[in-house]
């Protein structure tokens, strides 16, 4: 007999409802089992969603650590969606939920084994990003996302001293920030062409400035604090419900990714 399978739309893109999961998303789940953790049948239904909406959106094979932050454990929220590589460690200091993780903003971070120059043939052709889903501290410098190796820094800083938002990659020294009143949202570094940085936040591009990175970085990116040149630095307070590291993204796959990425918070009940 024939199968016939039936074409459900969701967020923006087509997606099978033929049975099953996705067999990335399913290696995913058995990589949070095999650690300790569980997801609910609606975490597995989001993230395989997700997933499939990026694989339509032709957003999946640029993907290097994808963190969906889902499981309410640092067993699964360690777990990369894209692959087995770039697991996280979690240090203490953290809540774990439902609604994503939250660090104390003062010990907590994430290591990802995550190495720009040994990851990234260029500087010019890396993106990385964090959905922040609530309104940390003002005070001070809070880096959701960052490494710095004492003279090139790759930072997703949204709450500098105030309302100054810094998204970079590779650089030793940038003017490029933004005015960011409301930390809520998706937040994206990217280069995706010689010598240009961009901003985005929930899809939309911010900045777009001609500069030149100093180089690929070559210490690890931490969550929740930046790596500095010997201890972690610039602690953050405020949820991560999503964070991912890719090769550079077009304004097309920004777009798109943001669609999936929104989607999946929607039906997580998280969405800002």
């Amino acid at each position: 007999m024939f199968g016939v399978g039936v074409g459900v739309r969701v967020g923006g893109f087509t997606a099978s409802s033929g049975g099953g999961f996705d067999p990335d998303a399913q290696a995913f789940f058995d990589r949070v089992t095999t650690a300790g953790g569980t997801l609910s049948e609606t975490e597995k239904t989001a993230t395989n969603q997700l997933v499939l909406d990026m694989k339509s959106a032709g957003i999946w094979s640029s993907m290097k650590a994808v963190y969906p932050m889902v499981g309410a454990s640092a067993a699964a929220c360690a777990q990369n969606l894209k692959s087995s590589s770039f697991t996280g460690t979690f240090s203490s200091g953290w809540t774990f939920a439902s609604t994503g993780v939250t660090p104390n903003g003062t010990s907590a971070y994430m290591s990802t084994g995550f190495v720009v120059n040994t990851e990234q043939a260029s500087a010019n052709n890396f993106s990385l990003g964090v959905y922040s889903g609530t309104i940390g501290s003002s005070a001070g410098t809070k880096c959701s996302l960052g490494a710095y190796n004492g003279s090139i820094e790759t930072v997703i800083t949204i709450r500098f001293n105030g309302n100054i938002a810094y998204l970079v990659i590779g650089e030793t020294t940038y003017n490029d920030g933004f005015t960011n009143n409301d930390t809520h949202g998706f937040y994206v570094a990217n280069r995706n062409t010689t010598n240009m940085s961009q901003a985005w936040k929930n899809g939309v591009k911010i900045v777009d400035i001609a500069n030149t990175p100093g180089g690929k970085q070559t210490n690890q990116l931490y969550l929740g604090a930046e790596n500095g040149p010997t201890t972690p630095i610039s602690y953050d307070d405020k949820r991560n419900q999503f964070a991912f590291m890719s090769d550079g993204l077009s304004d097309a796959n920004q777009s798109n990714l943001y669609t999936a990425v929104q989607a999946f918070q929607t039906t997580l009940s998280r969405q800002v």
